[in-house]
């Protein structure tokens, strides 16, 4: 993994944008109001937190533009999701948000034991339904936390593994 690597996916990371506190907080508040430009600018602002997020896996054998792919997604589900009343740093939250929570995690594996379990039981793959009415918990927290916890998969990765 090269992160000496100047350019990822097309962007020039030795280009990016530094924005100050009150820059963030400006373009934060016209993004509330609806303002497209101001949420491209504040993306654009905060791509660096992206590649301080993909050093952390420097020493694994991700390709980086795939994990720079991911960490724009991450950071433009945190932009959408970012509460400013919760009196929290963007950056904070951003940071907290890539990461899959306890909680995110524990109800995903409620629901993997409750899966093999109605497997084992009804001789088939449960629905989502009935893995949702076995934990207790809605079909859409049920397929959230199974996708959390899935590792990404680079788009080099080939489909096929048998020649074909």
């Amino acid at each position: 993994m090269a992160l000496n690597k100047v350019e990822i996916c097309g962007v020039n990371t030795s280009k990016l944008p530094l924005l100050t506190s009150e820059e963030k907080d400006a373009l934060f508040a016209r993004i509330l109001k609806g303002d497209k430009n101001a949420r491209e600018e504040y993306i654009k602002g905060n791509l660096r937190l992206v590649l301080s997020v993909i050093q952390r896996f420097s020493s694994s054998n991700e390709n980086v533009d795939d994990l720079f792919q991911i960490g724009c997604i991450g950071l433009i589900k945190a932009i959408d999701n970012f509460d400013v009343t919760q009196n929290v740093k963007f950056s904070t939250y951003a940071n907290n948000s890539i990461r899959v929570s306890r909680s995110l995690r524990d109800t995903a594996y409620k629901a993997l034991y409750a899966r093999d379990a109605l497997t084992k039981k009804n001789l088939r793959e449960p629905t989502i339904m009935e893995i949702a009415d076995e934990v207790g918990i809605s079909k859409e927290e049920i397929t959230y936390a199974m996708d959390a916890i899935q590792t990404p998969v680079s788009l080099y990765e080939p489909v096929y593994t048998d020649g074909g």
